[in-house]
């Protein structure tokens, strides 16, 4: 029997022409890994316990360190009684504008849902949704990470993407020391370096100005928010240590200066 090659991303066998050539503008692991960060709140579809039907709900997201989505849910959510059932889920994450909403980049991540306690998984929430320290205290609260199975990126009209989670998720083998920092480094930067701060986000990322602050931060990139608005500036390169952080953060700000 003749082995039959994956599917190649962006294609879909017998909907897709298997030869379909990709906009060559379009680069759907950057396009995906910005919607995993940047995107504050999704769609949460788990499977009802009661039909089996798809139930979909509105969540806030956050991220773990490598990517992976993390949830804060109440244990009197109905999704969350249905997660308690089965834990397979998938989370739309769309970006919004102005215009048709389907001519912007949506992403949908797929995997199984699972309960975990470790404090940094909820510090990383409570970072990107500072509001949600009203009721997180609540004893029905608990966080949730996602393990991705695969993400499907639908960019617009021909540009969809099937990715693996190793396309999207960020490597943190030999990150230790700096997955380690990342608590104080955010405090020190936010503290002394508020001006660097904003230059990453008006100039890099094109934000407009406000109080900016670094929310996250992994081997990656930065991830930027102020009030209800989120940006998300990548690394030119792949960064591991404290060193190493310190050294990227000194040179996207001199570039962003540059820039200014």
């Amino acid at each position: 029997m003749t082995d039959i090659p994956p599917p190649r991303p962006g294609t879909m066998p017998g909907r897709i022409p298997e030869n379909a050539k990709l906009p060559e503008d379009f680069v759907p692991v950057a396009v995906a890994r910005h919607l995993l960060r940047a995107t504050r709140a999704g769609t949460l579809s788990t499977n009802d316990r009661h039909t089996g039907h798809p139930f979909g709900s509105l969540v806030n997201v956050a991220t773990a360190a490598d990517g992976s989505p993390v949830l804060l849910l109440s244990r009197l959510a109905t999704h969350t009684a249905n997660l308690e059932r089965d834990g397979r889920a998938s989370i739309l994450l769309a970006a919004t504008g102005k215009g048709d909403p389907l001519a912007h980049p949506r992403l949908t991540v797929l995997g199984s849902l699972v309960r975990d306690d470790d404090p940094t998984l909820r510090r990383r929430f409570l970072s990107h949704h500072p509001k949600a320290e009203l009721y997180a205290a609540l004893p029905d609260f608990s966080t949730w990470r996602m393990m991705v199975a695969a993400f499907h990126l639908n960019g617009g009209f021909a540009r969809a993407a099937d990715l693996a989670p190793e396309e999207v998720l960020s490597d943190l083998s030999g990150a230790d020391e700096l997955v380690a920092a990342e608590e104080s480094a955010i405090a020190h930067v936010n503290q002394d370096h508020a001006e660097a701060v904003t230059l990453y986000a008006t100039v890099l990322a094109g934000a407009p100005a406000g109080p900016w602050k670094v929310t996250g931060l992994d081997p990656d990139g930065l991830d930027l928010a102020a009030g209800d608005l989120t940006r998300r500036v990548a690394f030119p390169e792949r960064i591991t240590t404290a060193a190493g952080l310190r050294k990227v953060l000194k040179t996207l700000a001199d570039q962003a200066r540059a820039k200014g």
